[in-house]
């Protein structure tokens, strides 16, 4: 264990002020120098805990450049610092996915850039904590690699998996990172478009790396499991393969890493790993980074001058200075080769001179022409900026219109309950009116009945004055009538009380009058107002009609108007599911999806009522353009259900196990498509051509239904797997129990008739075999465990037949180990009972057990393919897997050391033998060796041979049991 060396107060100050540098908050790419110093200084330290005591320090969770940053500098801390720093940087793993979660919720600038780094960064923590032979640097050689993978399949099969996730990381990251400067006016070369990109260099070396692993793992996977197993890793392998194409091509065309990186050429498609010879053709790509300048320019053009001693010149004659005298020649010569040399020192400097003066007059021109173009950059920019202002603006308009429509409706109902409010004040006023005029009539008739009665009293009452004044002329003529004087009295008395009555009671009628006469004026007076009133209210009636209809005209065309911009956005949006299930039909991600031709025949009628539904809709549009409603429904409707149908009409492709009938219908999918996109091209541009476009659609879309159809008979041979699979699985568990019965039977019996030596080799192969044995009962029953885990959480409401039927490639993987295993263990029952019984070779048994090891290896693959992995039953099935594998090793070793044991028992005694017989011996074991060797290379052949021959018959039985299903 190495100690940890304390550093200096000065080489801290030092660390401490390069990662301040190189973490700083301006939108620039990180400086070399600045990563160099924190990598010198983990080395200095030989530990990481000081590079991580400092960058904490720093504002991680408040400034995004800062994040950004980080991460850039952690990942080139983790490739190339100490190897102390991956262990050490394992605690900060909580940190570190604070800081991703915390980014992740800015949807602008570096948020979900930094999500997507921290998730790489976690990623390659994890790698190295599994693999923890592989530098952070991932470069191992083939035999480090292969020690590493402990030659055993079950090492690569996992390891090739974390190496899928670890390249899938990767690549979401620099698909984000060229997204974003897609989504932004910046680029390359630029400073905020190279801080965004300098972080792919060390992504293009850790991809690199890690694609030459998978390619040089996955060919020793093939070499041994089958295709079928592997078909998966394959596919994944294949996607990768063309991201990675794309990324480096990405990289090739960025000007920022023409002088930083140079990226290898991937050829033009991925290896076929079926084909072993491959393997030789394969070349390792090479990333080349350009090397560091270690001389500065002066020392450079230093080097240029030739400034050595011309104490010995060419032109020297050591013989003329021997006697301390040169002669005048030498002397001449050397003069005038020294000017010569001084001269083409001379031109050489002045040369050097043009050399510089040309250099900064061309970086004079670049430095003015990255001006002009950042001048022009910052005007695209405005110009961007105005661009979005505009549509700003017009969105707000819009929005403002639509308020303007909205009060203009609220305007047109207020106006309208006020008209109605000034409607009912003047049919109220109007039966006041009558109702008054009636009241004035009655008024009028009393009034004239009382001026009649009041003529009368008038009468009476001259008359009773005229009675009167006879009476009193009478009195003076007449006393004799005393008696009739004093009735006259009473008369004139009772005719006073009448007059009396009669003026009180005209009094009361002139009263009565005057108070009627007065209501009348009043009432004429009212019934003058509301006439005026009601002459206002007929001017402001009418006015109001006026703007009335002038509001509902112009709010008819507004609504017109906004109904066919919602109509042709609408129409629109429908376009865009189209187009978005025609680039899902294109996804290479839609070849894991399944769907039976059954349930696509449920979506046709559905599909059908739809399309004749927009027909009906779009003919009652044309002659009625307020239907708009209807058609916008219809059409949203219609591109959801064809959307679906073409969805669920890819995957049912998928399921054909006629190649080229899939291809058919896809390609009849993508044209059903496109006739919809026209059909909803031709109903924005209101086309003559539209309704034979619909039935241009139901045509196409009924073609695919039929063609669809045909799909259902080929799915026999799955109908025959999802029964298959339990009745393999139960004839392996029988096989199995029958030749762990077999082995105790034959372990009874040896020790019952063995003894000596044959007991001991006897008792020690059967022991073995039959803790093989339970090793593989133990081994299955996990399996089975874990098989049943799958089926539970894949079926869902489904039977467990369903689920093998809808993954047959899966169960017919299951079919094949099941069988596999069943044939290892009676092939190992047969070697066993030949070698108890003397009949066999211990090189059977190891045969026989390395076969029956390889069987279940295939079982374990298989079930493993689909499990979650953090499944308990996954664990317990590759312990168990390891448990088989040492009891398969067992089972070689004690085969090998009783074989040893039987030859030891039988050698030659050649104690006795005389030097001719011991040279003839010799000779003839020469002669046997050679004869073994060459039965050796003879047998060789013919095992290639029989496995060539094994593989030809398996397809051919794989083709059979298409032909015989279908």
């Amino acid at each position: 264990m190495t100690s940890i060396v304390p550093l200096t107060d000065k080489q801290l100050h030092q660390l401490s002020v390069s990662i301040g540098k190189a973490v700083n908050p301006t939108e620039t790419p990180v400086k070399e120098k600045h990563v160099r110093s924190a990598i010198i200084g983990t080395y200095q330290e030989k530990s990481g805990m000081i590079f991580w005591l400092y960058m904490l320090r720093q504002p991680l969770q408040e400034n995004q450049i800062v994040a950004w940053k980080f991460c850039h500098v952690l990942h080139k801390i983790l490739r190339e610092g100490h190897p102390k720093v991956i262990p050490d940087s394992q605690r900060y793993r909580g940190k570190l996915e604070d800081i991703g979660k915390l980014w992740q919720h800015l949807r602008e600038g570096y948020g979900q850039l930094i999500q997507l780094y921290i998730r790489l960064l976690i990623t390659k923590l994890d790698f190295h904590k599994r693999n923890p032979r592989i530098p952070g640097n991932l470069q191992v050689t083939e035999e480090e690699l292969v020690a590493i993978g402990e030659n055993d399949i079950n090492v690569y099969f996992q390891m090739s998996v974390e190496m899928f996730d670890y390249m899938d990381d990767i690549l979401n990251l620099q698909r984000a990172v060229t997204t974003s400067l897609k989504n932004t006016p910046l680029n390359s070369m630029t400073v905020n478009g190279q801080c965004r990109l300098a972080p792919l260099i060390p992504c293009v070396l850790d991809a690199s790396q890690l694609y030459d692993y998978c390619v040089k793992i996955l060919f020793k996977l093939h070499s041994a499991l089958p295709a079928d197993t592997l078909a998966g890793h394959r596919d994944r392998f294949s996607k990768q393969f063309h991201e990675l194409k794309k990324f480096y091509n990405t990289v090739k065309q960025r000007q920022y890493f023409k002088h930083l990186i140079t990226t290898p050429a991937l050829p033009e498609n991925p290896p076929n790993f079926l084909i072993q010879s491959e393997l030789r053709t394969y070349v390792t790509p090479r990333v080349v980074l350009p090397p560091e300048e270690s001389l500065d320019s002066d020392m450079v053009v230093d080097s240029l001058i030739d400034t050595s001693d011309t104490s010995s010149l060419p032109g020297d004659q050591p013989d003329s200075t021997r006697n301390g005298s040169i002669s005048p020649d030498v002397l001449a010569e050397r003069e005038s080769l020294i000017d010569h040399l001084q001269q083409e020192n001379s031109r050489q400097r002045q040369e050097l001179q043009d050399l510089l003066i040309d250099h900064q007059r061309i970086m004079e021109e670049l430095q003015n022409r990255a001006t002009q173009l950042e001048s022009g950059l910052m005007a695209k920019c405005n110009e961007i900026e105005q661009e979005k202002q505009l549509n700003q603006d017009s969105l707000k308009q819009k929005a403002d219109m639509m308020v303007k429509v909205h009060e203009s409706e609220e305007k047109y109902k207020v106006l309208e309950e006020k008209f109605q409010k000034l409607k009912d004040v003047y049919a109220k006023l109007r039966e006041e009116h009558i109702s008054l005029i009636r009241k004035k009539a009655e008024a009028d008739k009393q009034i004239g009945v009382l001026k009649m009665s009041q003529e009368k009293l008038e009468r009476r009452t001259i008359e009773a004055e005229r009675r009167l004044d006879e009476l009193i002329q009478g009195q003076d003529i007449t006393e004799k009538e005393a008696r009739k004087a004093v009735e006259a009295q009473q008369d004139l008395d009772d005719v006073k009380e009448q007059l009396n009555a009669t003026k009180a009671e005209n009094l009361a009628l002139i009263a009565k009058n005057d108070f009627i006469t007065s209501k009348k004026t009043a009432l004429e007076g009212d019934l003058h107002d509301l006439l005026a009133q009601k002459e206002e209210l007929d001017l402001k009636i009418e006015k109001l009609e006026v703007e009335a209809d002038r509001c509902r005209n112009e709010i008819n065309v507004h609504a017109d108007t906004m109904l066919y911009e919602l109509l042709l956005n609408c129409i629109s949006e429908a376009e865009d599911i189209i187009q978005y299930s025609l680039s899902a039909i294109d996804n290479p991600a839609m070849s894991d999806l399944t769907c039976t031709p059954q349930y696509l025949e449920r979506l046709e009628e559905s599909t059908l009522k739809s399309l004749d539904a927009l027909d009906s809709t779009y003919t009652g549009y044309v002659c009625d353009t307020t239907k708009g409603k209807m058609l916008m429904k219809s059409a949203i409707h219609v591109a959801y259900v064809l959307g679906l149908y073409l969805i669920h009409a890819k995957s049912t492709s998928n399921t054909s196990i006629d190649i080229t009938l899939g291809d058919k219908l896809t390609n009849e999918c993508k044209q059903l498509g496109l006739l919809s996109l026209t059909m909803f091209s031709y109903i924005k541009e209101k086309s003559p051509m539209t309704v034979g476009q619909i039935n241009d659609v139901k045509q196409q879309f009924k073609k695919i239904c039929e063609l669809a159809a045909t799909l259902s008979s080929g799915q026999g041979n799955v109908e025959v797997v999802g029964t298959l699979v339990e009745a393999e699985l139960l004839s392996m568990d029988k096989a199995i129990e029958e030749a762990a019965n077999r082995i105790q039977d034959m372990l009874e019996k040896s020790r019952a008739a063995d003894s000596g030596l044959k007991l001991e080799v006897n008792g020690k192969i059967l022991d073995s075999c039959t803790e093989l044995m339970k090793c593989i009962r133990q081994l299955v029953k996990k399996s089975r465990l874990l098989q049943a885990e799958i089926v539970e959480q894949g079926k869902g409401t489904a039977s467990a037949t369903e689920f093998y039927k809808r993954n047959h490639q899966w169960s017919e993987g299951l079919i094949s180990a099941a069988k596999a295993v069943a044939l290892g263990a009676t092939l190992l029952l047969e070697a066993a009972d030949k070698v108890v019984s003397g009949n066999g070779k211990f090189e059977q048994l190891v045969v026989a057990s390395q076969g029956i090891a390889a069987s279940t290896a295939q079982l374990v693959i298989a079930s493993r393919v689909k499990a979650n992995r953090n499944s308990s039953n996954l664990a317990a099935l590759s312990e168990a897997s390891k448990d088989v594998t040492q009891a398969t090793g067992s089972v070689v070793a004690i085969a090998k050391n009783c074989s040893h044991l039987v030859e030891d028992n039988d050698d030659l005694d050649i104690s006795g033998l005389s030097l001719h017989q011991a040279k003839r011996l010799e000779m003839e074991a020469q002669v046997r060796v050679l004869e073994l060797e060459q039965a050796l290379e003879t047998e060789r052949l013919r095992l290639s041979a029989l496995r060539r021959h094994h593989y030809q018959l398996e397809g051919e039985k794989d083709d059979q049991f298409i032909l015989m299903t279908e």
